[in-house]
């Protein structure tokens, strides 16, 4: 029943999508902006998690999928989450250079290639969020010591219960929460 339901919200959403992009022939900016407010409702309501800024929740949504798509060690899953996390990190000023590691990722020959670089946009991506303004939810910074070769990795995740993107079933559980951004809380 709660699968439905998330479908049905999922072919809803993707209905709004497509008519913001069909309506939206004279003013490319605005149905950019109707087009992020819709996904980033869709995300919001599949995480509990909502920013103040579409583009911030639309990158949140982005690295989700990826952060989701490494831990089920699917790689050309995480290839396109990649691909999508680039472009919503080239809408948001500053994450040009994240934008250029997401495409690494989106281009990596193997799994532990995108879970290399997915280090280096974790690591950018928490410094965005602990100072974006959070509306609703947490996020959870959490961390494996093993990832690396034992240098750790971080990444962020909107549960508390740890889903490690650097060894996927291998060692699913390895890692802990090491920090929570709450809504209200940004520094």
């Amino acid at each position: 029943m709660i699968e439905y339901k998330l479908a049905k919200k999922c072919v809803l959403g993707m209905v709004m999508l497509v008519a913001a992009a069909c309506n939206s022939t004279d003013n490319k900016t605005e149905g950019k902006a109707d087009t992020l407010s819709s996904a980033a409702a869709d995300t919001s309501a599949r995480t509990g998690v909502e920013f103040e800024k579409p583009v911030e929740q639309q990158i949140y949504a982005d690295y989700t999928t990826l952060k989701n798509a490494l831990v089920a060690s699917k790689k050309e899953e995480a290839a396109k989450a990649a691909g999508a996390l680039s472009s919503s990190l080239r809408n948001r000023e500053g994450c040009e250079n994240t934008a250029l590691v997401a495409e690494r990722i989106a281009a990596a020959k193997d799994l532990a290639a995108q879970r290399k670089d997915f280090t280096a946009v974790s690591t950018d991506l928490i410094a965005l969020f602990k100072h974006a303004p959070l509306k609703k939810g947490e996020v959870f910074v959490q961390h494996c010591p093993m990832a690396n070769n034992g240098e750790g990795g971080d990444w962020l995740a909107s549960e508390r219960k740890v889903l490690n993107p650097y060894y996927g079933d291998e060692m699913l559980e390895c890692g802990a929460v090491v920090e929570e951004i709450k809504a209200g809380k940004s520094l």
